[in-house]
């Protein structure tokens, strides 16, 4: 199937490993070009590199924290530069720590809804006006599941995607006239260093190996497994593209079946 996004201009937060990075792909690999960033320039370049190299896709890489907004906006000021236009946004960021409600300061919430809430709103303030002008953007939010079921422990995560959800449901009316779809993707169990971590401080707690951690997290998705991050790109990409021209305001888990819920 084309998709109808050769040469659509995306940019693809926290993109140097990860979901970030297979979205990235995913994107590249349907003729896309590419804004990537990160915090870590020698993995971020690394990336960027091996995208192009695969792809043949041209990749801008630039160096971001996205709990700062001034980075944030020079990432969008320097891909309209590049470009001349963002089609296609991708929020991402990495993880809370983990931990429950009273073993975190109000400094501690303040950098979740920084890193997660904000960087997101900044984000999508950056670019809407560029789309709303071309009447054609996409944007969509890499969330969790605890968005549809809160996870033990995750309070912060639970807490501040939620308000992802609340924001991405909001613009997605507001915007639509102009032909702008905005969605939400929630990630179960995905192989990442995310993952990995939850996954070494739940054998931490039991007193197993990591393995037998990993081995426990498969028992309750019914497809028996972990997910592979190329899995979610491939929803992420597909939301991003002309085909999807009728889904906006949706809040999508791949999860292997994890989440009981019906809706």
């Amino acid at each position: 199937m084309d998709l109808g996004i050769k040469d659509r201009v995306a940019i693809v937060a926290a993109s140097s490993k990860g979901l970030g990075k297979a979205s990235a792909l995913g994107l590249a690999k349907e003729g896309v070009k590419l804004t990537i960033c990160s915090r870590d320039k020698d993995a971020l370049q690394k990336t960027a590199d091996e995208i192009a190299s695969q792809t043949g896709a041209d990749v801008l890489a630039i160096t971001c924290d996205v709990s700062k907004t001034d980075e944030i906006k020079n990432v969008v000021k320097e891909t309209i530069n590049k470009y001349s236009k963002v089609d296609i946004l991708i929020n991402n960021a990495g993880g809370p720590p983990v931990g429950a409600f009273l073993d975190f300061t109000l400094e501690d919430w303040q950098k979740a809804i920084e890193l997660n809430l904000f960087s997101a709103i900044t984000f999508s303030n950056e670019v809407i006006p560029c789309m709303k002008e071309n009447k054609w953007g996409r944007i969509v939010n890499i969330t969790s599941m605890s968005v549809k079921q809160p996870i033990d422990g995750l309070i912060l995560s639970n807490t501040v995607r939620a308000g992802i959800a609340g924001l991405a449901k909001t613009i997605s009316n507001e915007f639509a006239p102009y032909n702008i779809l905005v969605n939400n993707v929630c990630p179960g169990r995905i192989y990442t260093d995310r993952i990995k971590q939850l996954a070494e401080q739940r054998a931490k707690r039991d007193k197993t190996s990591f393995d037998e951690a990993i081995s426990a997290m498969k028992n309750d998705i019914p497809v028996g497994r972990i997910g592979r991050p190329e899995e979610l790109a491939n929803l992420i990409v597909f939301l991003a593209s002309e085909r999807a021209s009728y889904i906006t305001g949706t809040t999508i888990q791949v999860d292997g079946g994890l989440i009981k819920g019906l809706m």
